[in-house]
């Protein structure tokens, strides 16, 4: 069951980010009626809409007090999510460095959900330590991460540097060099050439970025 605070948590994260009601529900494709409800204890959450809330509120299901394990539509239970197939349960990785110098951890420590599309043997998550990529992505942060060992120019990425290193970085390639930029401007950029850029490797891919409550 949902406790008496869940709807209060919303509400009170959603006024700190000075949003309005209208501004979370056009967000979620509903109401501005349907959503006061949830901030109510009214109503029940779909999958689909507690992870866009999670979105839009920068929290994640947990943080929200939301139990994705519960299969219930009863309005009793408001506090419990609606399964869906496009919720995967996903690895989540000890910890990547967002600064320099550190390494990535082998070790799965737990599994969270996400709500992904196609097969979740293609996603990871990984806790994210340093502040060489605030304020977008801080320390204590949890970036989901799409397996691919490609990126486009201008992405944010997870990059293996001499097989061991990893860093999650802005990745530019240019004509005969790979640039890993850091957001923080404190962090001068990293630019590789010749071979160099041998040494390095894609991991993946930052598709969203959860911020702890």
């Amino acid at each position: 069951m949902m406790a008496a605070n869940i709807g209060d948590s919303i509400r009170k994260r959603r006024t700190e980010l000075h949003y309005s009601q209208k501004k979370v529900a056009d967000y979620l494709g509903i109401s501005q009626q349907a959503y006061s409800k949830y901030e109510n204890n009214q109503n029940s959450f779909n999958f689909e809409t507690a992870l866009k809330l999670g979105e839009i509120l920068d929290v994640s299901l947990d943080d929200l007090g939301l139990d994705y394990r519960k299969n219930t539509t009863e309005p009793s239970n408001v506090g419990a999510i609606e399964p869906s197939e496009n919720i995967k349960m996903i690895p989540v990785f000890g910890s990547v460095s967002a600064g320099f110098g550190a390494y990535a951890c082998s070790d799965i420590i737990e599994y969270a959900p996400a709500l992904v599309f196609g097969s979740g043997n293609n996603f990871i998550y990984i806790n994210v330590e340093g502040n060489s990529m605030s304020p977008k992505i801080e320390e204590g942060d949890r970036i989901l991460v799409r397996k691919q060992d490609t990126c486009d120019s201008g992405d944010v990425a997870v990059v293996m540097l001499n097989s061991d290193e990893a860093v999650v970085k802005k990745v530019t390639f240019g004509d005969g060099y790979i640039t890993l930029t850091s957001f923080n401007p404190k962090y001068p950029p990293r630019t590789f050439v010749g071979a160099e850029m041998e040494d390095m490797s894609i991991v993946g891919k930052v598709v969203n970025v959860t911020k702890p409550l």
